[in-house]
């Protein structure tokens, strides 16, 4: 678990050294990989989430939830969710959003990392353990740095912190098939090529079915809806290939 939350850490202070010193206009841009949000529109989401993150650990939930939505029932899954809650507090200055941001992620570190990483905490989809929140909360701070880094057309150097984020998308693959309505499929191996070259394999206890092969940095875009499998160097072995690439994610 310390891990995963230095981990974080790590990523939030990547995004804040993109949200440091950026002006008014800089905080209006699109971000082109969420359609109709800006930059503060994307981290105003974050804000909302890690405090989500952090009445969840606090056994919350549900209270931290109804307080964001502010008795808006309209939204029918977890991409409108989003979109009511962000349209809800989109009157604020970038000051006041930075601001946010950064206390509510400090918050969610300090109170998620003191969690038993085997307790079973309430997220949106459900029941999910403190150390799968946490990484969940790693995988998305990451999704959106990119999505602002790519707003303000810098590029980022990938890290190992890749890691736990990959772990976290082998893990639930049966979690996303049955999401998508689908029977899960047998046994998956991931064999990724880390972003230092490292060789990252991730396997089940028997012989896969099927197995996936590539870098992992861009298994993580795909696993984000950042990337399409065809334009990546993902590749594989066994039945369930296509399906697999289809479906993988590291989100709710």
């Amino acid at each position: 678990m310390d891990q995963i939350m230095a981990a974080v850490a790590e990523q939030h202070a990547e995004l804040a050294g993109l949200l440091d010193g950026l002006d008014a206009d800089g905080w209006r841009l699109p971000a082109p990989a969420c359609p109709g949000w800006t930059i503060a529109d994307v981290v105003l989401h974050l804000a909302q989430t890690d405090e989500l993150a952090t009445s969840s650990a606090r056994r919350e939930f549900g209270s931290g939830f109804s307080e964001l939505f502010r008795g808006e029932s309209s939204a029918s899954n977890v991409d409108e969710a989003a979109e009511v809650m962000v349209v809800a507090e989109r009157d604020t200055t970038s000051a006041d959003l930075f601001e946010r941001w950064t206390a509510s992620a400090a918050e969610m570190r300090a109170v998620l990392g003191a969690c038993d990483p085997s307790a079973r905490l309430q997220w949106v989809t459900g029941e999910l353990s403190a150390r799968t929140l946490a990484t969940t909360r790693l995988s998305e701070a990451w999704i959106h740095t990119g999505d602002v880094a790519g707003a303000l057309g810098v590029e980022l150097a990938p890290t190992d912190r890749l890691w736990h984020i990959a772990r976290l998308a082998w893990r639930t693959v049966p979690y996303a098939f049955t999401r998508a309505g689908r029977t899960p499929p047998g046994a998956v191996a991931f064999v990724l090529r880390g972003p230092s070259g490292d060789e990252w394999d991730f396997e089940p206890d028997g012989p896969p079915g099927t197995t996936i092969r590539g870098d992992a940095v861009d298994l993580c875009l795909v696993a984000a809806q950042r990337a399409e499998p065809p334009a990546t160097s993902l590749r594989g072995d066994g039945p369930n290939v296509d399906e697999v690439l289809e479906l993988v994610r590291t989100y709710a």
